[in-house]
């Protein structure tokens, strides 16, 4: 059967890897010193992508619930990792609740977009389930990320504040108010400008996919709404866990900055 696409040949991949050129030679040119990365970069993601679409097309044709549960559970696990990967602090534990985070949002709002906004049967179909999950994953990954970054960088630079509301009587929520507020309106920031501009600046990646792939624009854009909306609910509850944990990871029982936990990290994952 043929396909409603135009099929990439290896020839013509060869020919857009190419375009990378132009950035290194402008750090070349202007001695930014990224060509190492730019490479690195572009190696890891060819051939991670490559063997995700050989390992999705496995994925696809599994009807067995287990399979594609633990298939989940990995991309959940190395998305958890990956935010915290790129914080310049960590604490002990930090680890753990940024896997909680972003597990018990994903399952939540995957859940109930698989099963209650588009009604897939049986609910475990991974044709629907994984590409969902892990578009949710990637931008709750992002959200976590920038919004611990922040949280934990603000307790550092205004220890004297918030240390002097505490001496004053003020409860470890009252001094850390303002941070906490600040940091998830920072881990939310990126979703909700993506939504600004969605669709008059920028066509979002799956709704091109699925035009290119022969679905109408109108189908394309029904999807394209619910999971963006899906993607923000994911990224609200995963950043507002996130940060929690930490407040009371650095916050003890009887309102202590503990700071002490805290330690810079030399380099970034």
């Amino acid at each position: 059967m043929q396909a409603d696409y135009i099929e990439i040949q290896i020839w013509q991949l060869a020919i857009a890897a190419s375009l990378i050129l132009i950035n290194l030679a402008i750090s070349f040119a202007l001695r930014l010193g990224l060509e190492q990365r730019l490479a690195i970069a572009s190696i890891r993601m060819v051939v991670q992508l490559l063997l995700v679409g050989y390992i999705l097309e496995w994925v696809f044709t599994l009807r067995d619930p287990l399979w594609v549960l633990l298939v989940a559970f990995a991309m959940t696990f190395m998305a958890g990792r990956a935010a915290v990967g790129r914080t310049r602090r960590r604490y002990d534990n930090i680890y753990w609740n940024s896997l909680l985070s972003i597990l018990g949002a994903a399952t939540v709002i995957t859940g109930l977009t698989v099963r209650g906004v588009i009604g897939v049967d049986p609910w475990y179909d991974p044709q629907y389930l994984i590409p969902l999950l892990g578009m949710i994953l990637g931008n709750a990954l992002t959200g976590t990320s920038l919004a611990l970054d922040r949280f934990m960088e603000d307790l550092v630079s205004r220890r004297e504040q918030i240390e002097s509301l505490l001496a004053l009587g003020a409860t470890r929520w009252e001094a850390a108010h303002s941070i906490v507020t600040e940091a998830l309106r920072t881990g939310m920031i990126p979703t909700i400008n993506s939504m600004m501009v969605m669709g008059i600046v920028s066509l979002p990646g799956m709704m091109t996919g699925q035009i290119l792939a022969g679905a109408t624009p109108t189908d394309a854009v029904r999807y394209q709404i619910v999971i963006l909306f899906a993607i923000a609910a994911g990224t609200a509850l995963t950043t507002i866990s996130i940060i929690l944990l930490a407040f009371f990871s650095l916050f003890s029982p009887n309102h202590q900055l503990r700071l002490d936990r805290l330690r810079p990290v030399k380099s970034l994952n």
